[in-house]
């Protein structure tokens, strides 16, 4: 595995009906890196986001969507997402509020 640095970890958040809601629960979903495990995506929460102490991280590799242009068909590249619950006492991420 590539030698990943905690700030490569999370490429950026994901914002959708379904993760918005998931926030009341201290859910946050995150795009992470592909060969990031659960570990390092924990470690790179708790450094990049002050006061957050995280209890579980649950992850998700997805597959890329075939695409097609004519007669060249191919697929997009795979992605991995990660949700991360933070515990009771934990402080918020500041990045999803106000949204």
């Amino acid at each position: 595995m590539a030698n990943v640095q905690y700030y490569d970890v999370i490429l950026k958040p994901i914002i959708t009906e379904k993760s918005m809601n998931a926030m009341g629960e201290k859910k946050y979903t995150f795009l992470v890196h592909t060969e990031a495990t659960k570990s390092q995506i924990k470690e790179a929460v708790e450094k990049m986001f002050s006061g957050t102490k995280v209890a579980t991280v649950n992850t998700m590799n997805l597959d890329g969507k075939k695409k097609r242009r004519g007669n060249t068909s191919g697929r997009t590249a795979k992605s991995k997402k990660a949700i991360v619950k933070l515990t009771e006492d934990s402080a918020d991420i500041e990045i999803f509020e106000g949204l």
